[in-house]
């Protein structure tokens, strides 16, 4: 019998507070932190070398993802964004540069110890366009229509509640906002039972939509202009995946004012 919702996500929960602890307290190697390991397909090598270099070792050892959603999300200056599911904050740190001191960049992740470290990468970047948030990707902590776009790095095949993840995420975005995040994707043949075999949940195997499911799930939150174009295999018939979409301006309900740190 498969594990309930709950138990899940205290599962994925512990796994990545147990890579921030790794991180913290012995992860440290003369050269810099040891990367988290990871299955292939996964973690910083999938950054550039320029990007990795401009960031706290520990941040881009913490990085667990199957992609680079900066690469997808096409920030600009002055921009706010959140990074659903922000570890050690390498995507958020990435950001805030490239949306400037007139930008904001929030990371929102439920996992004390990664938010721990992502706070001392924070301030060891000298961030000041940066704030972290305590919570879960299925009911974000911000307001409805103040984020610019939102980003994410293999977070959301995690999630229990998809159908939840995406509405919130369209719940923040102002109209016209962006969706662009990279996440496992499976062949539309592969039924869950064979995504299981694959993998396991907090791998980011088992828990992945097919294709056609996230184009249904986006669809259904009332995305638009949904592009999910697969970039590597991470297992047999699973991808890493780019997914981008689109709030359609008239999607909200008016934008609502939000203080910026």
């Amino acid at each position: 019998m498969s594990e309930q919702p709950v138990n899940l996500r205290e599962t994925v929960r512990r796994r990545y507070a147990a890579a921030a602890v790794q991180l913290t307290e012995g992860g440290v190697a003369c050269c810099g932190a040891e990367p988290v390991e990871v299955g292939k397909g996964f973690g910083s090598a999938l950054y550039a070398a320029d990007e990795r270099d401009l960031l706290p070792v520990e941040a881009v050892a913490a990085s667990l993802g199957c992609g680079n959603p900066l690469a997808v999300a096409d920030l600009h200056e002055g921009e706010r964004v959140l990074d659903l599911g922000s570890g050690g904050g390498i995507d958020v740190l990435l950001s805030a540069r490239r949306v400037g001191p007139a930008g904001t960049v929030y990371g929102l992740d439920m996992t004390e110890e990664m938010l721990a470290l992502a706070l001392a990468n924070r301030r060891k970047a000298g961030a000041t366009n940066v704030e972290f948030l305590k919570g879960t990707i299925e009911a974000v902590p911000l307001p409805a229509n103040t984020i610019d776009v939102v980003i994410s790095n293999c977070v959301i095949n995690l999630s229990t509640d998809k159908s939840a993840v995406f509405a919130e995420a369209f719940r923040v975005l102002v109209p016209g906002g962006r969706l662009g995040v990279t996440d496992v994707v499976a062949d539309d043949g592969l039924s869950p039972e064979q995504r299981a075999e694959r993998g396991d949940h907090v791998g980011c195997v088992a828990g992945a939509l097919s294709f056609a499911e996230y184009r249904e799930g986006l669809r259904a939150a009332g995305f638009t202009d949904i592009e999910i174009t697969p970039t590597h295999g991470v297992a047999d018939g699973m991808h890493s995946a780019v997914v981008r979409a689109v709030k359609p301006v008239g999607g909200g309900r008016g934008a609502v004012p939000m203080g910026r740190n």
